[in-house]
């Protein structure tokens, strides 16, 4: 019997966003959540290394997978790599025939590349190649991130036919680089005479850190005298809203404008803005405060499991994304007169999410080293 359709995730839909899952995990495949999520309307699949570093941490869900590769003689990496894979394989085969009925406008599961690799470019570009041909579906996404060294990855990758999920964005500039290299990718490969209707980008744009570093830097200011308390309401839960909306505004003038008109006579798809760190970080908030509000056409928003739990209980899904633009820029206006440099926090955030991935990383790899070592 086939589920029902959540009547949130569908309302989503119907104003033209996608849901996808942020999580991903052995038990997620094998207990039928996954599956049941795809039957109630998600309809696409991140995870990261976190993510994996407490499924295989905590559990021993992986611990016969270990032991296999063990004695094929791999290392810690390539048996991270390898475990990754198979699961994120496995996502993705249920999330196939969205895929299909899209014609590749949807149901795609991503894999991360090394968040070693993050200021590595050669680097980058093999392991993607290598993760690409390795799981051997069109409905993979390999994720790199907007770092200056992965922008040249992330355009290699796309003009090569892989789909490319860009991460660690987190402001209007580097977002304009990210558009830019897809838009330039696409262009190469007309060139080339290859085709460019089933190459499928998101760029994940993130959120609530923006929200949770204003509220810390205003917390510095507040110390000093240089601002007062009542002033926290002008933007508490307000900028990481006001920031994807200037993002999401830059998209349409981009994807607007005559350039990929032209490639869109050729079939070719919008690189659709991805809202990530969706969850809310302060108790205080709406746990769906950025699902609402960012709700809007040509989006993802993958959510993670508190906030797609939240959301399939209850949420007011209307377009809001498309609104007070001109509001969005006068709240950053005032944010920077109040003594919050918005620009240096966004740049320092991304230089914090790579850090934080990599820490992540090494985590993971750890877990994996101490089950060698207990399973030996």
């Amino acid at each position: 019997m086939a589920q029902s359709k959540n009547p949130q995730l569908t309302a989503l839909n119907e104003v033209g966003q996608s849901v996808w899952y942020d999580n991903l995990s052995k038990d997620v495949l094998k207990s039928g959540e996954l599956a049941g999520l795809i039957g109630a309307g998600v309809s696409g699949l991140t995870s990261n290394p976190t993510i994996f570093k407490n499924a295989i941490a905590d559990t021993s869900n992986y611990d016969d997978d270990i032991r296999s590769l063990v004695k094929q003689n791999l290392n810690t990496e390539e048996i991270c790599e390898e475990l990754m894979i198979k699961d994120v394989g496995a996502a993705a085969d249920l999330l196939r025939p969205i895929y299909d009925a899209s014609r590749g406008a949807d149901g795609c599961a991503s894999i991360e590349v090394s968040p070693y690799l993050a200021r590595d470019t050669a680097g980058t570009i093999a392991a993607a190649r290598r993760l690409w041909q390795r799981l051997n579906r069109p409905n993979v996404m390999i994720k790199i991130p907007a770092t200056d060294e992965g922008l040249p990855a992330i355009r290699t990758a796309l003009e090569e036919g892989l789909n490319v999920n860009i991460t660690l964005i987190f402001s209007v500039a580097y977002h304009e680089k990210v558009m830019e290299a897809y838009l330039s990718a696409l262009e190469a490969r007309v060139a080339k005479q290859l085709p460019i209707d089933r190459i499928a980008s998101v760029a994940s744009f993130f959120v609530s850190r923006v929200d949770a570093i204003c509220e810390k830097r205003f917390d510095e200011l507040l110390k000093s005298g240089k601002v007062k308390e009542e002033n926290r309401a002008e933007f508490l839960a307000k900028v990481g809203i006001a920031n994807s909306r200037l993002a999401y505004a830059r998209f349409k003038e981009i994807f607007g404008h005559e350039r990929f008109r032209k490639l869109q006579a050729k079939n070719a798809r919008v690189q659709r803005p991805l809202w990530a760190s969706t969850g809310t970080k302060n108790p205080a908030f709406s746990p769906v405060l950025y699902v609402e509000e960012l709700a809007g056409p040509d989006t993802v928003n993958t959510m993670p499991p508190a906030t797609l739990k939240a959301l399939m209980q209850k949420a007011t899904i209307e377009n809001r994304l498309e609104r007070g633009v001109e509001a969005a820029r006068q709240l950053c206006s005032r944010v920077k007169a109040m003594g919050i440099d918005l620009e240096q926090c966004l740049m320092e955030l991304q230089s914090q999410g790579g850090k934080s991935f990599s820490d992540s990383y090494r985590e993971l790899l750890e877990s994996i080293e101490k089950k060698k070592t207990a399973l030996a």
